[in-house]
């Protein structure tokens, strides 16, 4: 089968949505939007407007151009919501694993050092992406390290600030010591099998803001492992996997163990407040979600 659409131009595209029953008088420049935004991108914030089947492409009687770009700004503002917790988390955990592996060891090289990673397949792939991360940094201190020093590699905690944050969860996985991945777990009050599978989700995540894509109602087929006897407040089993809720609580999890007075909550609260049409099911949002005791405090 051959990909057959042609190209359509804003002011041919903004017919075709009129034509299919979307009322675009509700934006000043309708056309203005779909040229700065993109249809494509814009179509993924139309989709929960259409008439069942969405594949006839009708849209729901009261749909609006300007309903649609209303979701696109929640989402816009929801995703920088989000990716600021990610910061913090992110940077959190390449520090506490620097600091706890190198304390542990004596070593400041253990990045590099194969005796301290139990599968020598699975440390070789990740020794060749530290090794592209080296050869293509600009960042100064990795310039000036390689200006000053002779050693092939620099130490563990300039690796940590330029390999990708995947690289470090893969790195992690596979510390020989399985003492000291328990009490990298720990400090986040994990296990060593949950800190993985949510520092996957986490990365996820991430990408996903990195690169602007939908956020709000995007469902993940990766399930994450969870602990049947949390170590600190958690969720109730009714909220579901999958959904953009289960990957909040995880974010807020780490946050309040990295800033535990931090205000995730009350701007979660307040961008649900400024934007009251967005659908929070949609979401995975339960209906007592504050009172849960995760988002109680």
């Amino acid at each position: 089968m051959r990909y057959t659409k042609h190209y359509s131009s804003p002011t041919e595209l903004l017919t075709i949505l009129q034509d299919r029953g979307l009322d675009c008088s509700d934006i000043d420049d309708a056309e203005s939007i779909l040229r700065s935004v993109g249809y494509y991108r814009l179509s993924g914030y139309l989709y929960p407007f259409l008439k069942v089947p969405k594949s006839e492409h009708r849209y729901k009687s009261g749909s609006t151009l300007g309903s649609a770009v209303s979701l696109y700004e929640f989402d816009r503002e929801f995703r920088q919501l989000v990716f600021d917790q990610i910061e913090r988390i992110e940077v959190a955990v390449r520090s506490t694993i620097t600091n706890i592996v190198c304390a542990e060891t004596g070593d400041v090289f253990w990045m590099t050092n194969p005796s301290r990673f139990a599968h020598s397949d699975k440390y070789n792939k990740t020794l060749a992406l530290i090794d592209k991360e080296i050869q293509t940094s600009r960042e100064d201190f990795i310039l000036h390290f390689k200006q000053s020093y002779d050693d092939p590699y620099p130490p563990s905690w300039m690796i940590a600030e330029i390999i990708p944050l995947g690289t470090l969860t893969r790195l992690y996985e596979n510390i020989a010591s399985n003492q000291i991945r328990k009490k990298i777990a720990r400090y986040f009050g994990l296990t060593v099998p949950v800190f993985v599978s949510w520092m996957t989700i986490v990365t996820l995540t991430r990408n996903s803001c990195c690169h602007h894509a939908r956020l709000w109602n995007r469902s993940l087929s990766l399930r994450a492992l969870t602990m049947t006897r949390p170590l600190r407040p958690w969720v109730d089993n009714n909220v579901q996997q999958g959904r953009v809720f289960f990957t909040l609580c995880i974010l807020k999890h780490f946050v309040d163990i990295i800033r535990p007075n931090n205000a995730f909550k009350q701007r979660l609260v307040a961008l649900l407040s400024k934007y009251p049409m967005i659908d929070t099911s949609a979401m995975g949002f339960v209906k007592d979600w504050q009172s849960q005791p995760l988002w109680s405090e």
